[in-house]
């Protein structure tokens, strides 16, 4: 008997806690329906005169107990018997709940959950391995572009929910080659690693699987581009710089070098909608920009996604950039007088200060220009910051001169610290134009509200980035990617300017054209031999118009 007490799992001791509970309980039910079939039996025998045997009466009880019905004996004739039955029937019910809640919802919670069921089968698809930002933000954005993905998810936890809320989600380690098995490696299209250390191991194993794999992949810092690229990494993206340099391109408001020799010359122009704009809400095709006769509305940033040319329906927001194409004289003049939206400075009046010397900071700055005055703020010493300070202290901000600036770029690392940042900067001054950088996208609203001008959102931008890989959209090009050309007419004679500029799916629109020595930018000019056409759209779609035209 000691032997057998000492066989490993026969033991109480080598029970576990719910083991015991298991066997408490399954003794427990056993005893109670053996107690009750005696009694049972007794109750038949003395009380209704009917013997019966006593495997009748387990039946019996068992059935009343199950609630699954009765056979012979459906009747009671004493209030004793009935009592009892009533108490068996009530304590069936409740042993039921209790064994619901034991032994059946706790089976289930613990039976293993295999994400990989939920899959459809997937071929020239996404693979996604351990993205380390909001993963909602960018699943959302490929499957409204209608994209198949699959995301590899080493948190056992976060892969389950993102597969509960119907996302192609499976759970797995991308540095093993079966995980990537698993999310059919070898039919993809398409590789984004957002794995920090880990990312050089998951390239290459994806490209040992499938060596057609177009990689992306996204760093914290752009020191790592040249390693990542050697290992066969195609497209490496450092968020954080990326934005820092769009934010100071804003804050300078670049002009293009206009192609006209006249006295008012044909430029483009970027001009932001600011946060107090009367324009919020408006369409385009109701804007004036858009419906000034000498003015072109060559494109429009919206959230940092360049639309070329955007539809005329797109309400403007706080965010929305508009690139305008015309004569200087006539986008200064409409952009005076559209309150709410600062005219564009020249760069040589500029004064910028650049909240934050992280990644971010240090690229914005590498991007202004050298006739801009830049005053850097940080609170480490170790940065070499023109002021150290706390960047949320109106001390700081005045030692940095925030009533004086054209522009302040905000790129600290934290949210919050952000946002109090930019209400600071807006409580010392009304004037200043203030960009600022966000982690969450759900932030970008408050930081609205907080005085921002212009805000990009790192969850946003990187959704968007991958949106450009997979989709062909345009994401945060600086305005140099807009050219403007001139050329001969022969491809619009007897066109007029509205008939030119109907087709904006070309990528390119026609601006105007220069006719002895002036320009036209009326839709109603008719285009003429002789004249000379002004053009302007992407870099890809004016190269192509001069491949099947010539460059003229």
């Amino acid at each position: 008997m000691r032997e057998l007490r000492d066989i490993e799992g026969l033991h109480p001791r080598d029970l576990s806690r719910r083991q015991r509970l298991i066997l408490v309980y399954a003794v427990g039910v056993v005893s109670i329906i053996l107690v009750y079939t005696v009694v049972y039996n007794v109750g038949m025998r003395t009380l209704e005169n009917r013997p019966q045997s006593i495997f009748r009466s387990l039946q019996t009880v068992t059935e009343t107990m199950t609630t699954t019905g009765y056979g012979a004996d459906a009747a009671w004739s004493t209030p004793a018997m009935n009592l009892l039955m009533v108490t068996m029937q009530v304590t069936g019910v409740a042993i039921g709940f209790v064994t619901l809640r034991i032994l059946v919802i706790p089976l289930f919670e613990r039976t293993p959950l295999n994400l990989d069921d939920r899959l459809s089968i997937k071929n020239d698809h996404v693979v996604i391995a351990e993205y380390q930002r909001d993963t909602g933000v960018l699943l959302d954005e490929l499957e409204e572009l209608d994209v198949d993905y699959v995301l590899v998810e080493s948190d056992e936890d976060e892969a389950k929910q993102l597969s509960d809320d119907g996302y192609q989600v499976i759970n797995g380690d991308p540095e093993e080659r079966s995980d990537l098995d698993r999310a059919s490696i070898e039919k993809a299209k398409l590789l984004i690693t957002d794995a920090g250390d880990s990312t050089a191991s998951i390239v290459l194993t994806a490209l040992e699987a499938n060596e057609d794999l177009r990689v992306i992949s996204f760093t914290a810092s752009t020191r790592r581009k040249a390693a990542l690229a050697e290992i066969g990494v195609d497209r490496i993206a450092a968020p954080h710089a990326l934005i820092g340099r769009r934010l100071a391109e804003k804050a300078t408001t670049p002009v293009t070098v206009d192609v006209s020799t006249t006295a008012d010359p044909v430029t483009i122009r970027e001009i932001l909608v600011r946060r107090n704009s009367p324009l919020h809400g408006v369409r385009l095709r109701e804007s004036p920009l858009a419906t000034h006769p000498d003015l072109t509305l060559v494109a429009g940033w919206f959230d940092g996604e360049l639309r070329l040319s955007p539809s005329p329906d797109e309400r403007l927001t706080p965010n929305t950039v508009l690139v305008v194409a015309g004569p200087e004289s006539a986008i200064s003049e409409v952009a005076s007088e559209m309150t709410g939206v600062r005219t564009p400075r020249n760069s040589a009046q500029s004064r910028v200060l650049v909240a934050g010397l992280g990644e971010g900071g240090a690229a914005a700055i590498d991007v202004l220009s050298t006739d801009v005055s830049v005053t850097t703020i940080d609170e480490s010493e170790s940065a070499q910051p023109d002021v150290v300070g706390d960047v949320t202290e109106p001390e700081t901000l005045r030692a940095a001169g925030i009533e004086d600036a054209s522009a302040l770029v905000v790129t600290v690392d934290d949210d919050a610290t952000a946002l109090l940042t930019i209400a600071m900067a807006r409580s010392l001054s009304e004037d200043v134009e203030i960009l600022a950088r966000v982690t969450d996208a759900d932030k970008a609203s408050e930081a609205f509200r907080a005085g921002a001008d212009y805000v990009l959102s790192v969850q946003r931008v990187c959704a968007r980035l991958v949106a450009a890989e997979v989709h062909g959209e345009r994401v945060m090009d600086p305005v140099g990617q807009i050219r403007l050309i001139r050329t001969d007419a022969a491809s619009f004679v007897g066109d007029s300017l509205a008939d030119a500029r109907r087709t904006p799916e070309r990528g390119w629109t026609v601006v105007g054209i220069s006719r002895d020595g002036t320009v036209h930018t009326d839709e109603h000019a008719t285009i003429e031999a002789g004249d000379d056409v002004f053009l302007a759209g992407s870099d890809d779609a004016i190269q192509e118009f001069e491949r099947k035209v010539g460059r003229t």
